[in-house]
């Protein structure tokens, strides 16, 4: 099964790789930016990896257990991409703006587009982080710090960008933590396919936040 499910989604990242730079000079020439659904994209990605599907295209969470997928893709990008809108607030639900909006949460994964800079080949990279709101206590210590300040608005994480060495530390002013890891693939290049050099399924029933420890540190 890990070997199917890899295939599925190797196709899936080449397919989207091929279909975003085949639109770049369109892009360039118009001088506007690269049309992609970053959202959509990692959402399909995600229930491929652990067989969680979709609502069907109905209001609410993203995947039909309660959880959630954030993305941020680098590629092209003009500003700063984060993940946004990571913890509920603004909406209409009773649970928005309260710590308790995470007990109905099993999973928010956080999908990162981007490429190793530095490297000959400048490969391009695609990783999936995640936390267990329901059981991180890191984490809802981290949430519950920002749904008790006053005009918080959207939550965001800084994720590891673009950085050669590896790192899972992912940024907030109210917390930096690492992240346990589920998947990792990189495309050397623009003719290969992409390589996955990380998939840990299993810690989906075991994964926390930790503390970084100082040689791990990397700024974003």
């Amino acid at each position: 099964m890990p070997d199917e499910v890899l295939r599925e989604a190797v196709a899936l990242l080449d397919l989207h790789y091929d279909q975003f730079y085949a639109v770049v000079p369109y892009a360039d020439t118009t001088e506007h930016p690269v049309p992609t659904d970053t959202r959509g994209w990692s959402q399909i990605l995600v229930s491929i990896l652990t067989k969680k599907k979709g609502r069907k295209r109905k209001k609410g969470s993203d995947l039909v257990d309660g959880s959630d997928v954030k993305a941020a893709n680098i590629w092209n990008a003009i500003d700063t991409p984060r993940f946004n809108g990571v913890l509920k607030a603004g909406t209409k639900a009773n649970s928005a703006g309260k710590l308790e909006s995470l007990d109905s949460t099993p999973f928010l994964f956080f999908v990162l587009w981007d490429h190793v800079e530095n490297l000959e080949t400048n490969p391009a990279r695609c990783r999936i982080w995640f936390v267990r709101p329901q059981h991180d206590k890191l984490f809802r210590e981290m949430a519950g710090k920002w749904f008790g300040a006053t005009g918080a608005k959207n939550f965001q994480l800084h994720p590891p960008r673009s950085l050669t060495s590896e790192t899972n530390i992912i940024r907030n002013n109210l917390g930096t933590f690492e992240y346990p890891l589920l998947f990792s693939a990189i495309r050397k290049s623009k003719t290969s396919t992409y390589e996955v050099d990380h998939f840990k399924p299993d810690l989906l029933c075991t994964g926390l936040l930790a503390s970084p420890s100082a040689n791990k540190q990397g700024a974003p």
